[in-house]
């Protein structure tokens, strides 16, 4: 019988021949990664870690992301905190404040890879799946375990098999498909399973892919992975030049709890409703519903990719009058690109508001919060009661599209309607 990727992977970095599902193995991940919950990761062990030292300089990612620049005196002393654990320590892999999100800099510095075992202090961690690499969230007491000891245990999942065929029609993206996936597969109809991506990926690009696997948590997935093919070696001749790496994928007899088939060039425009991610119906179910809030950004959804569609949308137009759009852009480069290739200065002529690389209000911590009774069309991945601020507003998931359509218009709206 053949084996899955994750089967493979875990049986790789755990030493052994092979592994099935179920099954607990001790593992050393390639790389442990934090955010700004490193100061409190590290307080955990800080007495141990004077005592042992750092298993390893280069095991840990830190990118302060969370909130930035700091929100208040709390916020700015743990960022301090952080910095002078870098320095202490000599940790080689950090980026401080305005470099970006922590996920996109994983796979844009090249630190994800193909065949990796990475785990981070961030259930968003499974995004690194795009680039073959087996990625998933751990708690912030197994991260500062990590720091001590490099390794840590992990069980075998089951996995399922998502096999795709055709092509995106005119404005789908690759949130449409997730969302719709986790709609028909439930928030919690995945629970500690890997899910596989096969059939007709080339029309996939890898934004799209970043974007897919970053939702697998939504459906509860310990990880969400594709293959590599030639637009993963494109993506990382780009941003990993000369990186060495070895891809797994699952053989053609491997073992699978079950299946699932998506026709891509059936999808239309949806959005995941208030106040649960599996909450989907097509956007033209909800249309005219008036927004307040239009949000483009995140691990998610802030590519350069999804700021040059919704400026395909938004260019020489403006957003409607009472709604506030705030575009924050993945990470330093993407917003460099941004500006050279005149995506952020039309955005900014249309009327949007743009905010230095990180999280922002994605989180509800801090930077465009929601009032009572308002609504937001975000393309971050999370619409929770109150995950935006108010418990009494509204959040609403969409594509990049969907949100500069809704933007423009002032109410929710399929992007086909307005697109030229």
């Amino acid at each position: 019988m053949g084996k899955t990727f994750a089967e493979k992977v875990l049986a790789r970095k755990s030493g052994l021949d092979a592994v099935v599902p179920g099954q607990i193995v001790t593992v050393r991940p390639d790389h442990l990664l934090t955010h700004d919950n490193t100061s409190a990761i590290v307080a955990k062990v800080a007495q141990d870690l004077k005592t042992y030292g750092l298993v390893s300089q280069s095991l840990p990612v830190i990118a302060i992301d969370h909130v930035v620049p700091a929100v208040d005196e709390k916020t700015a002393a743990g960022h301090a905190a952080i910095r002078r654990f870098v320095q202490e320590y000599g940790v080689e892999h950090f980026f401080d404040v305005g470099e970006g999100v922590c996920h996109q800099l994983m796979v844009e510095k090249g630190l994800a890879l193909p065949g990796m075992l990475v785990l981070g202090s961030d259930s968003h961690t499974c995004t690194y799946g795009a680039v073959n690499a087996f990625a998933t969230g751990i708690d912030r007491t197994e991260a500062a375990v990590l720091l001590l000891t490099g390794e840590t245990w992990l069980r075998v999942p089951e996995t399922i098999k998502v096999i795709l065929e055709g092509a995106f029609p005119h404005g789908v993206m690759g949130k449409d498909l997730i969302l719709r996936i986790i709609g028909e597969v439930g928030a919690d109809g995945a629970n500690y399973k890997a899910v596989e991506f096969h059939g007709d990926l080339a029309g996939l690009s890898m934004d799209d892919r970043l974007t897919v696997a970053n939702m697998g948590i939504e459906m509860g997935a310990k990880l969400a992975a594709f293959p590599v093919d030639a637009s993963t070696e494109a993506y990382l001749a780009a941003h990993a030049p000369g990186a060495i790496y070895a891809p797994v994928w699952a053989d053609a007899d491997a073992a699978y709890i079950h299946g699932l088939r998506f026709n891509l060039s059936t999808l239309e425009p949806v959005v995941a409703k208030p106040h649960a991610v599996d909450n989907v119906a097509p956007v033209r179910e909800v249309a005219g519903l008036p927004v307040q809030q239009a949000f483009l950004g995140t691990c998610t959804n802030g590519r350069l990719s999804d700021l040059q569609a919704a400026a395909s949308i938004l260019k020489g137009r403006r957003i409607a009058p009472g709604v506030r759009l705030l575009v924050i852009p993945a990470s330093r480069s993407i917003f460099q690109g941004a500006m050279a290739d005149g995506t952020l200065a039309a955005l900014v002529e249309a009327g949007a508001m743009v905010g230095p690389p990180g999280c922002g209000p994605c989180l509800g911590a801090h930077q465009g919060l929601l009032a009572p009774g308002e609504r937001c069309i975000s393309s971050s991945n999370r619409n929770f009661q109150g995950r935006m601020g108010s418990k009494d507003a509204e959040v609403f998931l969409g594509s990049p599209l969907t949100v500069a359509a809704s933007a423009m218009t002032g109410v929710l709206t399929d992007p086909r309607e307005v697109m030229k």
